[in-house]
């Protein structure tokens, strides 16, 4: 444990109440540790609202404790209101303020605010923050934070945060799993977490229009540069043709990434009616820093896992642009 893990531990067990909150369109990391973080501090005896700006995909629906989610800001600031001083906010999985969405400004407004996160270029937007890079998932720090603060991990919280742990490490695949991350998975299985069922709610769960989904995504498989870099698209007319979401497009970056000469796999996202962007995944093998790639377009992540977007462009143009950067770091 660090000196800051350890500051947040202390201004943590000091406090009665806690606002949770992690990032939009939030994955198995987020949400693990967000409902996970929350069973463990209520067993703490403190009072927990637990905050996300949209609702949650329906991938994830078999974790407990979803129904107590808030996604209106106006029950989140009553409870603020009601406790006065005793309170903090607490910001989980989240690289930087924008990525908690329209509603991060204001949730900063909760003092003292504290980040908890392993996300590369992670600056520390709040008053204390505990930023870890070489960790494999935020819900391998919660782990770490309950041991620290000798609190008690249920059934529920363990099988929240070995979820968290096995889907941002691509099931213990990527450079980030530790002896470490193996140990914490281990004594989150003691604790009652049966691996294969959380498998089975991750990756038994197709149904046929995500199969339908899958079949017109990789139709438009490219490959570049002696097929060392996958490239794949998901639009607007996919979606709508297979009655999908881009929920349901999850893990299929994992597709190209399996190709035994691709380094860097390349999942280009077109952002629905209201919203004039794409959305660039970024999956690498090997010595390759994506995280790197990402930052030139203003985005981030991990050195085998990161993301961007880029307004106001076509999926063509977008990749036009990155194309040379990839080439520019493969050939390095």
């Amino acid at each position: 444990m660090t000196t800051v893990s350890k500051q947040a531990a202390q201004t943590i067990s000091a406090t009665g109440n806690i606002v949770l909150a992690t990032h939009v369109r939030p994955d198995g990391d987020a949400l693990g540790s967000l409902l996970g973080f929350a069973d463990i501090l209520e067993g703490m005896g403190k009072r927990v609202v637990c905050y996300l700006e949209e609702p949650v995909s329906g991938l994830y629906s078999f974790l407990p404790h979803l129904s107590q989610v808030e996604t209106d800001l106006a029950p989140v600031f009553a409870f603020v209101r009601e406790c006065g001083d005793d309170i903090m906010g607490i910001c989980l999985d989240c690289g930087d303020l924008e990525r908690l969405g329209k509603s991060g400004p204001e949730l900063k407004k909760i003092h003292p605010f504290l980040i908890i996160d392993h996300h590369q270029g992670n600056s520390g937007f709040g008053d204390l923050a505990w930023i870890e890079p070489h960790r494999s998932s935020t819900g391998e720090m919660i782990h770490d934070l309950a041991v620290e603060m000798d609190a008690h991990i249920s059934k529920e919280a363990a099988d929240c945060l070995y979820t968290a742990i096995v889907t941002d490490t691509g099931s213990f695949q990527y450079d980030s799993t530790s002896d470490h991350t193996f140990a914490v998975a281990g004594n989150l299985v003691a604790c009652g977490v049966q691996p294969a069922v959380i498998s089975q709610h991750l990756y038994d769960n197709a149904t046929f229009g995500r199969l339908r989904l899958m079949q017109r995504v990789l139709a438009t498989l490219e490959s570049f540069f002696d097929n060392r870099v996958g490239v794949m698209r998901i639009s607007r007319e996919m979606l709508h043709a297979t009655g999908t979401t881009f929920e349901d497009s999850e893990g299929f970056i994992n597709l190209p990434r399996s190709v035994a000469d691709v380094r860097v796999a390349v999942f280009l996202k077109e952002s629905d009616e209201q919203k004039l962007y794409v959305s660039v995944s970024l999956r690498a093998k090997g010595d390759c820093d994506v995280a790197a790639v990402a930052a030139k377009f203003g985005g981030g992540g991990h050195r085998n896992a990161a993301g961007f977007r880029m307004g106001d462009r076509s999926m063509q143009q977008v990749l036009d642009i990155l194309l040379p950067v990839l080439e520019q770091v493969l050939n390095r």
